[in-house]
């Protein structure tokens, strides 16, 4: 038997998966909607009125319908390495559609910009260290000098301490169920973000940002398991 025969589809590859994807977000990221309202206005502290915008993991399309909406003279670019996920977006985004361009790949199948703004959203913790700091120098690479990068994902403080690290993810499991989770789903994917997902402590979140070149690095967002920062290039 194939050794990976019973292995997991990927949740972004599998297509039952992507079409559920819209409902997750919302139920186990504290303060989901609210977290990509202050984003948005974060970035119109500096994006001019006609600005450009580069979203990194922008399949499924929530943030970017919801940077769209709120002002309707930006446009993007979205990378995402999920044509189903990349797809998903499409259909999200509807009308919103003509000032969007989607792009199959990671950040380095992104045009070069200049962009007035980037964000990354719940990807970084799907990517290994290494990986991600490449990501964060690409990102920076093509952004205008004062430009703001906003980033969220899980980050965990004390994550190498073993009984930590169980406390964090246990409190994540809780309020997916008190957000209307079975149980037993999100004791799974508890289970599988131990095991599955690159999760660092802020420290080394931090750290990341400022080798990549960005400055004036600052957390504003936090919820349970989840950190977001804004930072300059």
């Amino acid at each position: 038997m194939d050794q990976h025969s019973s292995a997991p589809p990927d949740p972004f590859s599998d297509p039952q998966s992507v079409a559920r994807y819209k409902e997750g977000p919302p139920r186990i990221v504290p303060g989901f909607a609210d977290m990509q309202r202050m984003t948005t206005l974060i970035l119109s502290e500096c994006v001019p009125q006609k600005g450009r915008v580069l979203v990194v993991g922008a399949g499924g399309g929530l943030e970017l319908q919801t940077f769209a909406q709120a002002h309707p003279g930006w446009t993007f670019d979205g990378v995402d390495p999920s044509a189903e996920m990349i797809r998903l977006a499409e259909q999200t985004l509807g009308p919103l559609l003509s000032r969007v361009r989607l792009y199959p790949g990671e950040v380095d199948m992104a045009p070069d910009g200049p962009f007035d703004a980037a964000t990354c959203l719940l990807t970084m913790h799907f990517v290994e260290r290494k990986k991600r700091q490449r990501m964060a120098v690409e990102i920076r690479r093509r952004l205008r000098p004062g430009s703001p990068f906003v980033v969220v994902h899980m980050s965990i403080p004390d994550y190498e301490d073993a009984k930590a690290r169980a406390h964090w993810l246990s409190r994540y499991a809780a309020f997916a169920v008190s957000s209307g989770v079975a149980p037993r789903n999100a004791d799974t994917a508890r289970a599988t973000m131990e095991s599955r997902l690159n999760i660092l402590t802020p420290e080394h979140d931090e750290a990341i940002l400022h080798e990549a070149g960005f400055s004036n690095i600052n957390l504003f967002y936090a919820g349970f398991t989840f950190r977001g920062w804004v930072a300059y290039a």
